[in-house]
C-alpha cells in the first residue's frame, strides 16, 4: 500500500495495525473468561452440594441418587460427574463443607450438642440447623458402615479430625493421652446431640459442658 509522502511503500497496510492492537489487548482478555469458567464450576459445587444435603437429611443417602440430586440442583447428571468422581466423593466433599461451615468439635472445640444449648448454630450449603446436620452425620455414618469401600474413606475423615482436635489437647488427663480424648469428645458431642435432639425435655444440651470437664 502507498500512503507514505514520498510514495514509497511504508512497510505495512492499515489491515494489519487492528491485529497489532489487537495482539495488546488479548492478555487481559483471555483471564476474564478462565475466571468465570471458574466461578461457574464452584456456583455448580455449590448447588450440587446443597441438594446432596437437603436430600440426604430427607430421604437417606441410599434414598436419594446423583440424578435426583442434580434434579434437585436444576443440573444434569453429567455436571455431577464432571465436578465429581461418584456418589462417596460427593458424600465426603459434604461432609468437608458441613465442617468447615458449623465449626464443629472437630474443629475448634465449639461442639454441636453446645451450640444446639446456645441456640447459634449455622449452617449453609444444605446444613440449616442443628437437626439437619445430625441427620447427616447419620447418614454419613450409615453410608460408611453400609459400603465397605466407602468406610475406609469415612474412617479416615474422622480419624484426620480427631487428630485435629488431638492436637489443642493436654497430652495427659485422667482420660488418657490427648488422641483417646479427643475420640471420648466426638462420642459425647455426637451421642448426646442426637438424643438431646430426640428427647431435648430430658436430656439437656447443657450436659455436654459437665462431661467435658470430667475429661
Amino acid at each position: 500500500m502507498i500512503d507514505a509522502p514520498n510514495g514509497r511503500p511504508n512497510g505495512r497496510s492499515r489491515a494489519a495495525a487492528p491485529s497489532a492492537r489487537g495482539r495488546g489487548r488479548a492478555p487481559r482478555a483471555a483471564g476474564r473468561p478462565g475466571a468465570a469458567r471458574r466461578d461457574r464450576r464452584e456456583e455448580t459445587r455449590t448447588a450440587l452440594l446443597a441438594a446432596a444435603g437437603r436430600l440426604w437429611a430427607e430421604r437417606g443417602i441410599h434414598g436419594a441418587s446423583l440424578d435426583d440430586i442434580a434434579a434437585a440442583a436444576g443440573l444434569t447428571k453429567g455436571a455431577v460427574y464432571s465436578n465429581f468422581t461418584g456418589k462417596t466423593d460427593l458424600v465426603l466433599a459434604l461432609m468437608e463443607r458441613c465442617t468447615d461451615a458449623s465449626a464443629t468439635v472437630l474443629r475448634d472445640a465449639l461442639p454441636l450438642c453446645a451450640r444446639l444449648a446456645e441456640d447459634a448454630h449455622h449452617c449453609d450449603d444444605g446444613c440449616a440447623d442443628g437437626r439437619l446436620l445430625a441427620l447427616l452425620l447419620v447418614e454419613f455414618w450409615l453410608y460408611g458402615m453400609r459400603d465397605y469401600a466407602a468406610g475406609w474413606r469415612v474412617a479416615d475423615w474422622w480419624a484426620e479430625h480427631r487428630t485435629r482436635l488431638a492436637e489443642g489437647l493436654p497430652g495427659d488427663g485422667p482420660a488418657g493421652d490427648a488422641a483417646a480424648r479427643a475420640a471420648l469428645a466426638v462420642a459425647l458431642d455426637i451421642g448426646l446431640a442426637f438424643q438431646h435432639l430426640m428427647d431435648p425435655d430430658r436430656v439437656p444440651a447443657d450436659l455436654y459442658d459437665r462431661a467435658v470437664r470430667l475429661l
